[in-house]
Order: C-alpha cells, then structure tokens, then sequence
C-alpha cells in the first residue's frame, strides 16, 4: 500500500511510502468491486481499521513511495500497448474467420467491399501500432528507459495512446462484421471490447497521457 509516513499534516509526494500489509491484517476487510471488464484481477474497497503492521514491512525507503510508484509507470504503459496491440490482433484474427465463413445472399462476407475496407482499416492501425511499439521497445532496450529521456517518456504516452484507440477501433469493427454473433457471450471480440476502457484509462489515461507528452516535448 502507498501510506502516508510523514509527519502529521504532512502534505505532497514527500510523505508517502510503500509498506506491505499482510492480507489477513486484523482491522482489514474488504468488498468486491463489479467492473465492467478485467473481471479476472480482484478489486476491492479496503477497510482499515487501526491496522498495525512492523516497521520492517517498509518497502525501499521511507517518504521514497511516490518516486517507486512513478519509476513504475513507464514500463506499465509500455507493457498496456503491447496488450492493446494483441487485443486488436485478436479482433482481426476473429473478424477474418467468421467473414470467410459467413455467407449472406449466397457469398463470403469477405467478398463484400465494405467488409474488406473494414478489415484493412483495422490492418492499417494494427501494422503502425507494431512498427511504433518495436522503434520504442528498441530504445528502452538500449537503455533510454532508465536514463529517463524525455522524447523516449514522450512516445511511450503517444504509444499508449495510439496503441489502445487501435484496440477499441479493432474491437468495434470487429463486433460489426460479427453482427448479432459480436453481441454474444464466447466470442472474442465481444470480451475484448469490455475490456478497451479500462485499457485507456489504466496506466494513465488519454488525457494524461497526452498533457505529459506536451510537457516532455518542451510544448
């Protein structure tokens, strides 16, 4: 958990540290949250309740939780555009499927123009979304991560961006050329597309992302 250790009355990012708190901690109780998607990660309201936990349960170092918290997010997004980036994969992969086997008026969906450009649409984000994330994930890898270079922040938040507006484009397109089949429970699509928002939001959200990028480009 991030807690506040300062000094009371304490205000800021100085006061704040990661401290582990045992699940079973006596005064802590919780309450399912119901979302609409990520249905397979726990979330919870948690109560605390003058729950105590031994000074050793400090995680790093006292007053340095925020920077932990913030060191963290960058690798975060990253990992989130990749996921985006297989979510739409998926979409396409299952869109391609059912309008090759789908037959309306005796032909393919497949065989329909409006389908087709709704296929190379979703190609057309998908092949940029992979072209980006390798140039970015290249320079992570020669160390630009660490350094903490403000372009390399930059595209990571533009990344993050365009990586998961290519996953709700993809979920939508592909839900449509699934018809009343997208709407259905144990398609793909139709899970993926519960999930786009919590995608966007997570990590930082479009807003975020865009006025951090603004400020590391010096705009």
């Amino acid at each position: 958990m991030a807690v506040r250790t300062g000094e009371p009355g304490s205000k800021g990012s100085g006061g704040i540290s990661m401290l582990l708190v045992p699940g079973d901690a006596a005064g802590l109780s919780r309450s399912a949250l119901k979302k609409m998607g990520w249905w397979c990660s726990d979330t919870a309201h948690l109560r605390l309740d003058n729950v105590r936990v031994p000074g050793r349960y400090l995680l790093g170092e006292e007053g340095g939780g925020f920077k932990m918290i913030m060191g963290n997010f960058n690798g975060e997004r990253l990992s989130m555009s990749a996921m985006a980036l297989g979510f739409a994969q998926a979409c396409y992969d299952e869109a391609l499927d059912w309008a090759r086997q789908r037959k309306t008026f005796g032909a393919a969906l497949v065989e329909r123009q409006v389908i087709r450009h709704k296929l190379v649409d979703m190609q057309m984000r998908i092949a940029s979304t992979q072209a980006w994330l390798d140039a970015v994930t290249a320079r992570a890898d020669a160390g630009e991560e660490k350094s903490g270079s403000a372009d390399w922040i930059a595209q990571v938040c533009m990344l993050k961006n365009h990586a998961t507006q290519t996953m709700q484009f993809c979920a939508d397109q592909a839900v449509q050329i699934l018809g009343g089949m997208g709407f259905m429970r144990g398609t793909k699509s139709e899970r993926i597309y519960r999930e786009v928002k919590v995608m966007m939001i997570g990590g930082g959200a479009e807003e975020i992302m865009k006025d951090l990028a603004a400020r590391q480009l010096g705009l």
